[in-house]
């Protein structure tokens, strides 16, 4: 019951987020204009585009397999992507894209794949994956400030904030994995602060959760320490997956026509985008990808703006959804079927 209320609760979030930012969009637009310049696009730079979302994907996928064979975990390259595509689906129509990773355990768990070695997996992707944009903002921060702000403007306390947001996020998984300790004695008190006053009703269940949640920390930092060379190659395969989806923007420039911008000025502009609104409660960064879009990508498409927009988030955002989302029912038919087969 409590799964239901959840999932119609975040149905809602997503539907209202969505409808508030496509009336600030294309307020006081000529609707016909748009979608007039939208149709003259390149069919072949946007069929790019949509390979680079699907790769994006994918590429997941090749970390789930390669981690899950170095762990002993017998596992098929074909259900590894379902479980990809099954992440980014719930990640895109939940907050802070929190609703992904239990779905893929979900499945993991019908695939009858050890919980240890999937919650191990997927604690690795995750850190993997925010510590690549933390790189990628440090980076632009120290030697693209100059550059951003002359795109940014005003709006660049939106870069600090993300790139505030995903180092402290990564900083405290370091701690979990490296101080297991340390983080079990912080979020251990935290939870007894958060109870004494009254926010939480006092269980010991939870603390015990709390409490055994922790310890799979430990066994992350065991395995990061024997296996460095497999987390170089995963940093390396989530660099190169991340650069993919950040092209999008740069595949939608060259369908419209526009030739003056190169495409790693335009991937970097898509990357500040990302650093800037990843960590913020919001399904994917929807509302404020579209505003900083506009800011960011004014003096780029001119007034071909609101249509580059539409591609380029309809793209990277909703057709990634919306390929999740069809992959996902597959995932139900493929996995389900075979639980049942075996029952």
């Amino acid at each position: 019951m409590r799964n239901k209320k959840k999932a119609i609760f975040n149905t809602i979030f997503l539907i209202l987020i969505f409808s508030i930012t496509v009336y600030m969009v294309f307020k006081g637009e000529n609707l016909g204009e748009i979608i007039h310049t939208v149709r003259q696009a390149d069919p072949v730079y946007l069929l790019i585009s949509v390979v680079c979302v699907v790769l994006f994907i994918l590429g997941e996928s090749v970390i789930i397999f390669y981690m899950m064979r170095t762990l002993g975990a017998k596992v098929k390259m074909g259900h590894c992507a379902l479980y990809s595509f099954v992440g980014f689906f719930f990640s895109c129509i939940t907050p802070s894209a929190s609703g992904g990773q239990p779905m893929q355990i979900y499945f993991m768990k019908k695939d009858k794949l050890p919980i240890p070695v999937t919650t191990l997996v997927l604690m690795i992707v995750t850190i993997t994956y925010k510590a690549v944009l933390v790189v990628i903002g440090i980076v632009i921060w120290i030697f693209g400030r100059g550059f951003l702000e002359g795109y940014l403007g005003q709006y660049m306390w939106v870069f600090y904030l993300g790139v505030g947001l995903n180092i402290f996020c990564v900083t405290f998984m370091m701690i979990l994995v490296f101080a297991p300790g340390l983080a079990k004695w912080i979020m251990v008190k935290g939870l007894k602060l958060i109870e004494h006053f009254r926010f939480l009703k006092p269980k010991t269940t939870r603390l015990e959760k709390l409490e055994a949640s922790m310890d799979q920390y430990h066994e992350t930092a065991a395995f990061w320490a024997s296996h460095k060379l497999v987390i170089l190659k995963v940093l390396l395969i989530t660099m190169v997956q991340r650069i993919l989806l950040f092209t999008v923007t740069y595949w939608v420039y060259r369908s419209l026509g526009f030739h003056g911008y190169s495409i790693i000025t335009l991937t970097i502009l898509q990357s500040v985008i990302s650093v800037s609104v990843d960590m913020l409660p919001l399904p994917g960064g929807m509302g404020i990808s579209e505003s900083l879009y506009l800011v960011m990508f004014a003096p780029v498409f001119g007034e071909a703006l609101l249509p580059a927009m539409l591609l380029s988030r309809g793209i990277s955002y909703y057709a990634q959804m919306l390929i999740s989302a069809v992959m996902t029912c597959v995932a139900y038919f493929i996995i389900g079927r075979k639980e049942q087969e075996e029952k």
